[in-house]
């Protein structure tokens, strides 16, 4: 099979899996095998294309033209193929825990959720390989829409409530200002065209290029930089697997995945750094970077608490990449799965808490990790992951990133970042100190499963629901030592 079809399957297999599951409703387990095959195909295609882009091959195809020069194309490069495998790769577990959480809590529209679901990684593989900004912007809103059901899944008041913020806030700064710097682009320099480089040194400077840059910023709603975040912790009312879609998978990491996509390919970090427009960027992310990590403290919810810390975490993406340098580019870069390995674990130790003992604030989970040590386990190891510590996958980013600041000269970023891992250490360790070492309050007895011994007090979620977050958490520490070959690849961006 040549790369050009490789790649158009890698964008079929979750649209026909979509297609696939809707069909087979009625039969929840064929539906769900479906759900699953998909998943493996997807990743199976994705990962076909990896080769292709290690060895510097050009793959492109070309649909069709939408305007005069400007078609529906896509192709393959280093940045989309990271965001490619990630999203691809941890669609498989989420489906598993997906699987497992839905069928727990004994869901309604299951082939709804499994069908949007799967929509919205057709969405984030168009996304990931977009040959230009308008192709880039189409499946920008494909996604926006795919998960509006995902998000208002419940259908009650509370539920439409966050959807209409989740639907306002998206297409506000999507149309406001992710459309006007896409047209602003066009008129500038006559192409929409992703390029080595860049595309606008010669056709703009000055503080035009700043206006610019702030408003592909901003338009990128997903990426959440305040003030245009509200929407993230309003969504997370959805069930948790689409909160690890929310915040993993596919939703956070396209917007931030497109702020540095723009960076690096219609920007480039040469003429942004010869021109200073983007320093204002960094002291924007680096509010939010901080103002989340300090909401997060102030929340009791845990899915709320995990939220903002996502807020906090897609504005080192930002900072990154606002810093135009290799290492920090590369920083902002490898980010992206170090990031989504540890919060989808988090996440789903969240969901599995809920799961088995219907709990949401962090104050009642005193002693729980004795009942479930395997979900806290996991919990302990995705917190040190996000907080940066060896040997987790966290660490390798933001080395890269104070890496970054220091080739920047802006040693003060390097002390936002020192800053903001205390600060997840102030969010996400008191709820693993809760659960290992405070008493579980007195409860009633209740019936004993028969086991002794260890054993005898476990009371894990599903083992679908286990599995999956046990895999991630040691996905996070996988990632640690597979830090050379995302560097290696990366480079390939970033020094061509």
């Amino acid at each position: 099979m040549n790369p050009e079809t490789l790649l158009l399957w890698a964008l079929a297999a979750p649209l026909l899996g979509a297609l696939g599951v809707s069909l087979c409703g009625r039969w929840p387990n064929l539906r769900e095998a479906v759900t699953l095959t998909a998943t493996l195909c997807t990743f199976g295609c994705v990962l076909g294309l990896l080769q292709y882009v290690l060895d510097g091959q050009a793959v492109e195809v070309v649909l069709l033209e939408v305007f005069a020069g400007i078609p529906l194309a896509f192709n393959i490069e280093p940045l989309g193929m990271l965001y490619a495998l990630v999203a691809s790769g941890l669609w498989i577990p989420t489906a598993l825990y997906g699987i497992g959480y839905m069928r727990s809590h004994g869901e309604q529209n299951q082939t709804r959720f499994f069908t949007c679901f799967a929509l919205a990684i057709f969405a984030a593989l168009g996304i990931a390989f977009a040959g230009n900004l308008l192709t880039l912007f189409l499946f920008y809103e494909v996604l926006t829409f795919s998960t509006y059901p995902l998000v208002t899944h419940y259908g009650n008041d509370e539920a439409r409530k966050a959807g209409r913020i989740y639907l306002g806030n998206l297409i506000f700064t999507s149309v406001a200002f992710l459309l006007l710097a896409v047209v602003t682009t066009w008129w500038m320099t006559g192409t929409l065209d992703f390029r080595p480089g860049g595309i606008l040194a010669g056709n703009v400077e000055g503080p035009m290029v700043a206006v610019l840059l702030g408003l592909f910023a901003f338009g990128a709603g997903k990426a959440a930089l305040m003030p245009f975040h509200r929407w993230l912790p309003a969504a997370m009312v959805a069930p948790t697997p689409v909160s690890a879609l929310l915040h993993a998978v596919a939703i956070v990491k396209a917007g931030v995945f497109t702020v540095l996509k723009v960076i690096v390919y219609i920007f480039g970090i040469d003429f942004l750094t010869l021109q200073g427009a983007s320093i204002w960027l960094m002291y924007a992310a680096s509010f939010t970077l901080l103002s989340a990590s300090i909401i997060a403290l102030t929340k009791t919810n845990l899915k709320a608490r995990l939220a903002y810390s996502t807020i906090s975490q897609l504005a080192y993406i930002v900072l990154g990449a606002a810093l135009a340098t290799t290492a920090g580019v590369t920083g902002a870069a490898l980010h992206i799965p170090m990031h989504a390995m540890g919060k989808i674990t988090l996440f789903f130790c969240a969901g599995a808490i809920y799961v088995a003992t219907h709990k949401k604030d962090i104050r009642e989970m005193d002693g729980i990790g004795r009942r479930m040590p395997f979900t806290m386990g996991a919990f302990l190891i995705g917190s040190l992951s996000i907080i940066g510590l060896p040997p987790m996958g966290g660490a390798w980013s933001k080395w890269f990133l104070a890496m970054g600041a220091a080739e920047a000269h802006m040693p003060i970023f390097i002390g936002v970042l020192m800053l903001s891992s205390l600060l997840s250490i102030g969010y996400l360790m008191p709820v693993v100190a809760r659960a290992f070492f405070c008493a579980a309050p007195e409860v009633s007895p209740t019936k004993t499963s028969g086991n002794v011994g260890f054993w005898a007090e476990v009371q894990e979620a599903p083992v679908l629901c286990v599995i999956p977050l046990c895999a991630t958490a040691l996905g996070t520490v996988a990632l640690f030592f597979c830090a050379p070959f995302f560097k290696n690849l990366l480079d390939l961006m970033v020094l061509r």
